[in-house]
């Protein structure tokens, strides 16, 4: 049996954050708003850990250009530039990777939902993230205690 491909969790950062109450409130706060960001990353570390998917997290972004930033290990993140949107650099990264790997997308933008289901990706809500972050959280707990 062929090993199966690759799996890739892209998350749309900001789509989070806003669905995520304990988020949503950091990032209402304006001194704050950094730390919604880095929390959010921090929870995606964990599910990374505890799972066999790449996570791919993408933002909004206001520099020039789409940057990509790789944690030695860790997850991939993308800043869209001034020009385009998370949900643009989500699409584009689904369309071309669809084809080759496994990809779940989380969003709670019905548009994007839409998109990449077109393309061949699997569509995760906020809600079903959290379950899995919390079913992760869980095991890890389980692991340590033993």
């Amino acid at each position: 049996m062929p090993p199966s491909p690759p799996r890739f969790l892209i998350i749309d950062g900001h789509s989070i954050i806003h669905a995520w109450e304990d988020l949503r409130k950091l990032h209402l706060r304006g001194a704050t708003r950094y730390q919604a960001r880095e929390e959010l990353l921090k929870r995606m570390r964990l599910l990374r850990d505890m799972t066999s998917e790449s996570v791919v997290v993408v933002f909004d972004g206001t520099g020039d250009r789409t940057t990509d930033e790789r944690e030695t290990d860790g997850i991939q993140i993308f800043y869209a530039d001034s020009g385009h949107t998370a949900d643009t650099v989500i699409e584009r990264l689904t369309a071309k990777y669809a084809k080759d790997f496994a990809i779940r997308v989380v969003t709670a933008d019905r548009m994007i939902w839409e998109t990449i289901t077109a393309l061949g990706a699997h569509w995760l809500s906020p809600d079903d993230l959290r379950f899995e972050l919390e079913r992760a959280e869980r095991e890890m707990r389980g692991k340590l205690r033993k």
